[in-house]
């Protein structure tokens, strides 16, 4: 299994790259005014770059905008076409995000595919270290599905679509592409909508490259998010592409429902959307999980298929989750899907907060990445 990215392998990258001054005058030398919000790593900019000719932009509100690490948002004419970017600037106190940094240069500048946010360039000069990426319009999957009015903008085709973007970008990860990934942090938060609504998987700071013949590894040190780590790997520091597809089967539980899964909250259950959807479907009631806001929009047969999917996804045992080619395969009809069983996490609420426990593992706050577990 190979680590973090190490110094040899940081000189091959394929990817242009850009002088640290022109990003800072674009941001105003990161001024306040042009701030979006924190990230896991350090503040967030909105800038604008046309023409090499550098001016800021106010922000909006984007009060709803959550990222894991630094965005700024820029045009750029040239050999980017005057598209709008994003520019992820890592925190200079941040020791640990360095690692994560060089990380996701090495692997997304090697990565190519409708379903993956496509990294333009970087710079890396005076110990500051930024990341340009494709700017995505409609920001992430999670502004959209949890808010109570924008998810009214989502009727069922979108998020089928949605659906199968994410699950085509995962099947390249694991199997497809030049690299063997497992992302180990896939959320609604991390999965970024262009202009027409697919979707793009981000944030690589925290995944690895398995060998071609690898699809696991283990460690002692945990990253990831509670609410969507595999058990496994929660508690053991086992990962593996299946770990991944536990996490998408979370995600796709939280697309068909617009809730999220931790901090759900049922007045005659104490557990998570996990285990009150595994409630459901043991008494026959499992499309009593679809949101409403989807009205008449809904294929019945479609959203039943993909709640069953998502249960097999997020089996207890890595070995009784289906990969990715074939979920793809259950997305599209092709195949049966087989019978489930009790899927993995059914956390059960203490009443004493917002903290939750199961005889396998505490809970921790909602869509943070957690970079700093110990596994056992």
């Amino acid at each position: 299994m190979t680590g973090h990215i190490n110094e040899e392998q940081e000189e091959d990258l394929e990817l242009p790259l850009y002088g640290l001054s022109k990003i800072a005058r674009a941001t105003g030398n990161f001024s306040i005014n042009n701030k979006l919000g924190e990230g896991g790593f350090g503040p967030v900019y909105m800038v604008n770059f046309l023409y090499d000719n550098l001016r800021s932009i106010k922000t909006k509100n984007t009060s709803q905008l959550k990222l894991h690490c630094l965005l700024a948002i820029v045009e750029f004419q040239g050999t980017l076409d005057g598209r709008d970017i994003a520019v992820k600037r890592l925190s200079k106190s941040s020791g640990q995000g360095i690692k994560e940094f060089k990380n996701e240069v090495i692997l997304i500048s090697k990565l190519q595919h409708r379903n993956l946010v496509k990294l333009l360039g970087c710079s890396i000069q005076d110990k500051e270290k930024l990341l340009i990426y494709e700017y995505m319009p409609n920001k992430s999957l999670d502004s959209f599905i949890f808010d109570q009015t924008r998810r009214k903008l989502l009727d069922w085709s979108k998020r089928f679509h949605i659906i199968c973007g994410i699950a085509r970008g995962l099947l390249y990860l694991h199997q497809d592409s030049r690299l063997r990934i497992i992302h180990r942090d896939l959320k609604a938060s991390n999965v970024l909508l262009d202009s027409e609504m697919n979707p793009k998987i981000s944030d690589f700071g925290l995944a690895r490259i398995c060998g071609e013949d690898q699809t696991a590894g283990n460690t002692n040190r945990v990253v990831g998010t509670y609410g969507y780590m595999a058990p496994e790997y929660a508690i053991d520091g086992r990962f593996s592409v299946k770990s991944d597809v536990f996490s998408f089967g979370i995600l796709l539980l939280e697309i068909v429902t617009g809730k999220k899964n931790r901090g759900f909250y049922c007045p005659n259950e104490s557990v998570n959307l996990v285990g009150h959807a595994w409630n459901l479907w043991k008494e026959g009631r499992p499309l009593e999980l679809v949101d409403n806001c989807m009205g008449e929009s809904c294929d019945l047969s479609e959203v039943l298929r993909c709640i069953h999917i998502s249960i097999l996804c997020m089996q207890q045992h890595p070995q009784d989750r289906p990969n990715m080619s074939s979920v793809i395969m259950m997305l599209e009809s092709k195949i049966a899907l087989p019978p489930p069983k009790q899927p993995g996490f059914l956390i059960v609420h203490n009443h004493d907060g917002d903290s939750s426990s199961s005889k396998n593992a505490s809970a921790s706050v909602n869509d943070l990445s957690i970079t700093v577990l110990d596994a056992r």
